[in-house]
């Protein structure tokens, strides 16, 4: 078996008194789309920006490539270039076109050339059927049009992780099905990835792990068909059936 590409273990996050995570441990091994499911409030987006260095943890240690990332010691710089995450809102730049939003990182903080950042950018953009709007201004987009931009953002600094933070949450019902598209291609590629989502059906379909959080400890983890067919925890079944 393959050594995992990130490993959280014992990862606490307090907010106040409150207790956001509560000793959190989760392996995600290389080519391994991990899905985070649990109600709003149980702490999947938090974990999403522990592994990517936004939040500070408060114990515990987390590891990419074998290497801790929450030692103090770290480049946090250095790590957030090899993962990629994209938030429910778009967070793009609206005075900038899609390219320049695309490009910006690459340019400025892997130091490519504009020339060979823009080819892939626009490669990247024909990919998932955007060729055309490259030039465009964000607010000429649609919402599913936006968070497609946002992902190929990620994708252009060649991460080797991708986090995904409710992408879905933000997009009209007739929207949603051209994102998870996205996701459905990354995971073709191979792309490592942990998603947070409500969309349980796609969850079912793509994940090759569920893990439920509720109340910020990880209650199960297990295969998308042992979670959604047969759940151990009774919290999982009470969640599981509210939502279903």
């Amino acid at each position: 078996m393959t050594d995992p590409l990130l490993r959280v273990e014992g990862v606490w996050k307090h907010y106040h008194r409150h207790s956001v995570l509560r000793g959190i441990d989760l392996e995600v091994r290389p080519h391994e789309v991990v899905c985070l499911i649990g109600a709003s409030g149980s702490g999947k987006s938090t974990l999403l920006r522990c592994v990517n260095m936004l939040e500070t943890i408060d114990d515990g240690s987390i590891f990419l490539d074998g290497r801790e990332i929450t030692d103090p010691d770290v480049d946090e710089d250095e790590v957030r270039r090899r993962i990629g995450i994209v938030f429910q809102a778009f967070n793009l730049f609206p005075h900038m076109t899609v390219l320049d939003n695309i490009t910006l990182a690459p340019r400025k903080v892997h130091k490519v050339g504009r020339a060979q950042a823009e080819e892939h950018a626009r490669d990247l953009l024909a990919r998932f059927g955007l060729a055309d709007k490259a030039g465009a201004y964000p607010d000429r987009l649609s919402g599913g049009q936006q968070q497609r931009v946002a992902i190929i953002r990620a994708l252009a600094t060649q991460p080797r992780l991708m986090l995904l933070d409710e992408v879905t949450s933000a997009l009209d019902p007739a929207l949603v099905k051209e994102v998870l598209g996205i996701v459905r291609e990354l995971k073709e590629g191979e792309m490592t990835m942990i998603l947070a989502t409500h969309e349980m059906s796609f969850a079912r379909e793509i994940a090759d792990t569920v893990c439920f959080l509720d109340g910020g400890v990880l209650r199960e983890r297990g295969t998308a068909e042992q979670i959604f067919t047969d759940p151990r925890d009774p919290r999982t079944r009470d969640f599981l059936r509210s939502v279903l």
